[in-house]
């Protein structure tokens, strides 16, 4: 199955947030990724499934790397642990660090915007929490 024929994620927003997210899957360094369920929820998705592969976009929308997620967790945010901090692959020394950045996320504009209203993000909160493998970079000279 080709890049065009799978489901697209974008990380983040367009800009400089999704390109450094893409860089880190292309490096290696970013195995896990986190979403706030509620925005599942709100773009009436489904929650993913261990198994399903994604054409990850870069911030022009073109398929970057496919990855495919061997785990997925809806968890409250105070399970995440340091080990799916740093695997996020951020530069995140600490659950600390990815809780300060994440909660900077859900509460920003983009997502206040997109949902109509600031989400609450407390230790209840429910995540999608995701490890995944790179399947396949996108050949960059057939882009």
């Amino acid at each position: 199955m080709g890049h065009d024929d799978l489901p697209t994620l974008e990380l983040a927003f367009p800009g400089p947030e999704r390109d450094e997210g893409v860089a880190a899957i292309l490096s290696g360094r970013k195995t896990a990724l986190t979403g706030l369920l509620e925005i599942y929820e709100h773009a009436g998705e489904a929650v993913p499934v261990a198994g399903q592969r994604f054409a990850v976009l870069d911030s022009e929308g073109s398929p970057a790397v496919t990855i495919e997620l061997v785990e997925v967790r809806v968890i409250p945010m105070k399970e995440i642990d340091d080990d799916f901090a740093r695997a996020e692959g951020r530069g995140y020394s600490d659950v600390a660090a990815w809780r300060a950045a994440h909660e900077e996320f859900f509460r920003g504009d983009g997502v206040r915007e997109y949902l109509g209203h600031a989400p609450v993000v407390d230790d209840g909160t429910l995540v999608v929490a995701e490890r995944f493998r790179v399947v396949e970079p996108v050949d960059s000279a057939r882009r």
